[in-house]
């Protein structure tokens, strides 16, 4: 009698694809920490690895009802990533360096973000013959590559004792409004592609500002909750989950009642606990909770999903045309406010090399693109592609500009972000 109420997808099938992500995104992961290499290279790795499985006949290890679930847990991954973002933002950077990392950040963003637009307009529809919905297309193009990681940066930084320095504090100031500005032009170019047209631009950017002033007033005193409960019940259980809880709250809002992408929710719910006094607790029980299931699975189901059958000249151009557009416009646009701002040019160079390198949230907004039909799904292997050369890059050439420099001595930050880039 109860048949009709037994969903005719088999979950338990999603058991021995997860088994196999974690094993080969763990190995991965460590190989890559090994030779510098962010770990969400291994998770990528590890997916288009398990993704050949899909080519072997007769296999019923990647099925509709695994790829499903897999799907479905990647969309948490997602979620928890850019509330630990969130959390891992610290504002008070801003006081050591002030005015010029809003220069900065602001030269970063419109560099990259023209560029990636120009080249994508280039080599799809042209300038002559844009439909509304070609600008969308090619502005979010331009938008993924908005999106900073400077994690290995301050990791080389620390390693030359340069951490400090003005490039240094630089780099890390401007890395926090640079995601923040990022996420929001994401948001906004998602909605008014749900919105069907620019015509209703004007009350997108409405239930935007409705929920930014929302989830503040909301946040402001949900941290005060936490901050009471966490001085009765310091580094307890109930504080995380409330945290995460929150979180869930804020995605699902953005989302539904809003018409705001459910990771600006999450984004904007961890900076709202960033000041938090127990974040770092926190931030260390969402991470562990992600990236022993969720976070893996986000990245391998990229890799699994990964189609380079259909690629072809035109878009294997694009794709290099628009790694080059995401290097170069980091460069120049964040080296150009710093010579605004009376920068040497070789602290500039420095200011630009540190903020080119790219890692899990350039990743989240491609996917983002991919699942709302706004991008072609082929643009994210060279996307990879992308993070592993500045990865690489990066590092070296920042080594080059401090040669024969002596180093600085580094001062321990409290926050997690500077201290704690190690293993997940």
């Amino acid at each position: 009698m109860f048949t009709g109420l037994i969903s005719a997808i088999e979950y338990f099938e999603i058991l021995l694809p997860l088994a196999l992500i974690l094993i080969f995104s763990k190995v991965l992961s460590i190989l890559c920490r090994k030779i510098n290499i962010p770990q969400v290279v291994g998770m990528l790795l590890a997916g288009i690895i398990l993704g050949c499985i899909k080519y072997i006949p007769g296999q019923d290890i990647l099925n509709g009802d695994s790829l499903e679930g897999l799907s479905f847990l990647a969309k948490i991954g997602v979620i928890l990533i850019m509330f630990s973002a969130g959390i891992e933002t610290d504002f008070h950077k801003f006081s050591t360096t002030g005015l010029p990392s809003v220069v900065i950040t602001l030269f970063g963003v419109v560099f990259p973000v023209s560029l990636g637009f120009v080249v994508a307009t280039a080599f799809s529809c042209g300038f002559s013959s844009m439909t509304e919905a070609d600008i969308l297309t090619n502005l979010f193009y331009g938008t993924i590559l908005a999106a900073t990681s400077v994690s290995v940066t301050v990791a080389c930084l620390k390693e030359l004792g340069k951490l400090n320095s003005k490039a240094g504090t630089s780099i890390m100031a401007a890395a926090i409004l640079d995601d923040i500005i990022g996420v929001i032009l994401l948001s906004l170019i998602i909605s008014i592609k749900k919105g069907e047209g620019s015509s209703n631009i004007g009350k997108i950017i409405g239930m935007m500002i409705a929920f930014f002033a929302a989830a503040i007033a909301l946040g402001l005193v949900i941290k005060w909750l936490l901050n009471k409960i966490s001085a009765k019940y310091p580094h307890r259980r109930r504080t995380p989950i409330l945290a995460i809880a929150l979180c869930f709250i804020f995605a699902y809002a953005a989302e539904e009642w809003f018409g705001v992408a459910d990771i600006t929710g999450a984004y904007i719910a961890g900076i709202l606990l960033s000041s938090f006094k127990e974040a770092d607790y926190v931030d260390s029980k969402v991470e562990t909770s992600n990236y022993l299931i969720f976070a893996p699975v986000f990245f391998a189901n990229i890799g699994i999903n990964a189609d380079f059958s259909t690629l072809n000249g035109v878009m294997v151009g694009f794709g290099f045309a628009f790694i080059a557009a995401g290097l170069i416009g980091k460069v120049v646009g964040c080296g150009l406010g710093s010579l605004i701002c009376r920068y040497s040019v070789k602290d500039s160079l420095r200011v630009g090399i540190g903020m080119m390198v790219r890692a899990e949230v350039v990743l989240v907004c491609t996917q983002k693109g991919i699942d709302s039909g706004l991008i072609d799904p082929n643009i994210m292997p060279f996307v990879l592609i992308l993070i592993l050369i500045s990865t690489l890059i990066a590092p070296l050439l920042l080594k080059l500009t401090y040669k024969n420099e002596p180093a600085e001595p580094v001062y321990r930050y409290e926050h997690k972000f500077l201290d704690n880039i190690q293993e997940h």
